[in-house]
């Protein structure tokens, strides 16, 4: 895609239909946009076989809405991608409604293959994680897609129809509580569909714990995810990278079932539009998680429509993957905020010079992915900028929290976002976040806020005077000597600041010196 070049995918799913605008700049892009409508598309389909006359108005009301909402925003045909899923591909008057929709809505409509649908839940998925060997899931109102990966590559994939709506209509109608022996049919049904997909079983059969990885997309996913992050009193910044346990999912079916349709909604984090479907959903999942041996699913908010999106914005690769998705992440929220890349980069360098050398030393372990923390906050710590000076770590640090870094697990997300704020001044401490922490964060938290905290003082006039350092351990103190390309007065005041954090963080004591 060119710089300034925008796209609106029309998601037309068996449950709700969407359409999301994606903006891509010179070297970021974003979502722009959103409208949502839970219309149902599918509702009935499992019984007649047939779009039914009120899902259709429905649609074409909806689909009426996009199409004034492109021309007003001056979305072109070019810039508009529009795909229908299960419910419009298996019917048997598809046909006919595509060709009221397409003339009512001049909209462009493809309608995709069970192929090419669990292609694009695979680039999602594989874009906005770090899943190499493993399994995606889809589960959307019409059916369940799943794609074995290996090596980053889609291996096999496999579709059923056993989506939220008709699993519900099927399987748990009325309003009343579930009954178990109705949840026992449902399940058998599904592990039924799912005995022919061999390679899922393998999934449980020996295979490492890598390829034991399953990442989940579609609304279910988010809103069961959602559901299990305020059980487990966790901070709510997202459900990127949240791992719902097998032992959650159990739990959430067994609360959910116990209450009508219409009050399932009154569980936390339960949306009101999927109260009746949510149920149905949370059991596909349940034996999935069990088909395949595994011990949890991971939530992307990735879906199929950034899938459609990544195809076009990353045109020429085959297939259209991120290099690298963590650090792509960084890379496009740090080149979005137009954070100074000169200084943020020269932050970055003297940052991990630092660490590197402290590791050298014996002070500390010098983890990679720690390491990769510190050069994520580096990178970040300045795009609270574009908001204003004044409290900009601050900033940096609500920006990273609502922006999100997909790759990252929340627990990483938080120490990024936590060493940004405390860039400047002040302990750090996790604070609200406090929830996500375990043995050993605080102390990471603590290296990784000093050593951005240093760097920055050290480029505290951003010239790039002081162009690395060097760390030696003298009776029990380290020196920290610079190399800089002048007099180095403001970044040797600035650093002898922050012994006492130094101290805190590497139980030695701080000297500057030119």
């Amino acid at each position: 895609m060119k710089p300034n070049q925008r796209l609106a995918v029309i998601d037309l799913g068996s449950n709700s239909f969407r359409m999301v605008v994606f903006l891509a700049g010179a070297s970021w892009w974003k979502r722009t946009d959103e409208i949502y409508e839970p219309v149902r598309i599918g509702q009935g389909l499992a019984r007649s076989g047939k779009l039914g006359q009120k899902p259709m108005q429905r649609a074409l009301s909806t689909l009426d809405v996009f199409a004034h909402f492109a021309a007003a925003s001056g979305l072109g045909s070019d810039a508009l991608d529009a795909v229908a899923t299960s419910a419009i591909r298996e019917a048997a008057n598809a046909q006919a409604f595509l060709q009221r929709a397409r003339e009512r809505s001049g909209l462009p409509i493809r309608v995709l293959t069970r192929e090419q649908e669990a292609r694009y839940g695979y680039l999602a998925a594989v874009n906005s994680t770090t899943l190499s060997d493993g399994y995606v899931l889809d589960l959307g109102g019409g059916s369940l897609q799943l794609v074995a990966v290996s090596a980053r590559i889609a291996r096999h994939s496999a579709s059923w129809p056993v989506g939220t709506v008709r699993m519900s209509e099927r399987f748990l109608p009325g309003r009343g509580r579930a009954k178990r022996k109705q949840l026992q049919e449902l399940r058998e049904h599904l592990a039924g569909e799912l005995r022919g997909a061999p390679w899922l079983a393998a999934a449980s059969a020996g295979s490492a714990a890598g390829a034991r990885r399953l990442v989940g997309i579609g609304g279910t996913v988010r809103n069961l995810a959602a559901a299990a992050q305020r059980a487990a009193g966790l901070p709510s910044n997202g459900v990127q990278g949240m791992v719902i346990t097998r032992e959650a999912v159990d739990e959430l079916v067994e609360r959910l079932a116990a209450l009508p349709a219409a009050e399932r909604a009154s569980v936390p984090g339960i949306k009101p539009a999927r109260a009746d479907l949510i149920l149905a959903g949370a059991v596909v999942i349940q034996v999935v998680l069990d088909a395949g041996g595994f011990e949890g699913l991971e939530a992307t908010e990735a879906g199929l429509r950034e899938g459609v999106f990544f195809e076009r914005l990353l045109k020429g690769r085959e297939p259209p993957l991120f290099e690298d998705v963590r650090r792509a992440s960084v890379l496009n929220l740090a080149a979005f905020y137009q954070a100074d890349p000169a200084h943020t980069r020269h932050v970055a360098a003297l940052a991990l010079g630092m660490f590197d050398e402290l590791a050298r030393l014996g002070l500390h372990r010098g983890d990679p992915r720690e390491r990769e923390l510190l050069w994520a906050a580096s990178m970040l710590h300045d795009i609270g900028m574009s908001v204003d000076y004044d409290d900009h770590h601050k900033h940096s640090r609500y920006l990273i929290l609502s922006a999100g870094l997909p790759g990252f697990t929340p627990i990483e997300v938080a120490i990024i976002a936590q060493a940004a704020r405390y860039h400047r001044k002040g302990l750090p401490e996790p604070g609200p976040l406090g929830a996500l922490f375990g043995e050993g964060d605080a102390e990471r938290l603590d290296r990784c806020a000093v050593l951005l905290r240093l760097a920055e003082d050290l480029e505290r006039s951003r010239d790039q005077l002081v162009r690395r350092t060097s760390l030696s351990l003298n009776d029990g103190e380290v020196e920290l000597r610079l190399i800089a390309d002048g007099e180095s007065i403001v970044p040797r005041w600035a650093a002898s600041r922050e012994a006492e954090l130094f101290n805190r963080a590497f139980a030695r004591g701080l000297s500057v010196a030119a």
